[in-house]
């Protein structure tokens, strides 16, 4: 049976030794994490405010769709993204397949119905007790949407940690897109599966200990900066 004090040891030596392996694997597993939960966030934040003000014939499937999203299988989005990246694909020109803006990609497809979804839930309730107020004041459509996302911080953070969990809790799509290339796109998931593979349980918990930490880490600093911005407005 594992020991889970020794890999508790195994993790914590890792760190403590900075072996430069780990650290290449979890500053690529953040980098490309974070940045397809900003840009999924960045686009889709405003989008999900847009149809939760917008009247239009065709919202409701949409919203529809967004949420259906929700479940979107990493697998197959990782086929899609293969597909679309690879040499006879529309966007094969680019060279990205096997490298970690095809991880980006892919987790940007799985991260932005998320934050679509969650958002617009948000602010729908915001438009119908605010709308009128701004619409007096004569705001306009971005700063309207800006306010929105303000009063809805709260909700926005947690949208923005919902997608982000995702992001770095991922397999199946960035193995497909990412090919767990050693010192090029393989990151602590990936680790973690190739490691449980060869029977290295006490190696691959360490790894995991190290994730989760790295995931809590992630949040307080969200929630800091968020009773932070709270305060200085």
């Amino acid at each position: 049976m594992l020991d889970i004090t020794q890999a508790f040891f195994i993790a914590f030596e890792m760190l403590a030794r900075g072996d430069a392996e780990l650290m290449s694997i979890i500053f690529l597993s953040l980098r490309v994490s974070l940045t397809a939960t900003i840009v999924a966030t960045a686009v889709a934040a405003p989008l999900g405010v847009l149809l939760a003000m917008a009247r239009f014939r065709g919202r409701v499937v949409l919203v529809v769709v967004a949420n259906a999203m929700l479940g979107l299988p990493p697998v197959v989005v990782g086929l899609a993204v293969y597909l679309i990246l690879s040499r006879s694909g529309p966007l094969g020109s680019l060279g990205w397949l096997f490298t970690p803006a095809a991880m980006i990609v892919a987790q940007i497809v799985l991260t932005f119905p998320i934050v679509l979804a969650l958002v617009h839930r948000l602010t729908e309730s915001l438009w119908h007790d605010y709308g009128d107020h701004l619409r007096v004041d004569g705001a306009s459509r971005p700063r309207t949407v800006y306010e929105l996302l303000y009063i809805g911080r709260a909700g926005l953070l947690t949208a923005f940690l919902f997608a982000f969990g995702r992001a770095i809790a991922e397999v199946g799509a960035i193995i497909v897109v990412g090919g767990n290339i050693r010192g090029v796109t393989r990151t602590m998931t990936t680790s973690i599966a190739l490691e449980t593979s060869k029977g290295e349980l006490a190696l691959a918990l360490g790894l995991g200990i190290v994730l989760v930490a790295i995931s809590l880490a992630v949040s307080i600093a969200s929630f800091s900066l968020q009773s932070l911005t709270g305060r200085d407005r």
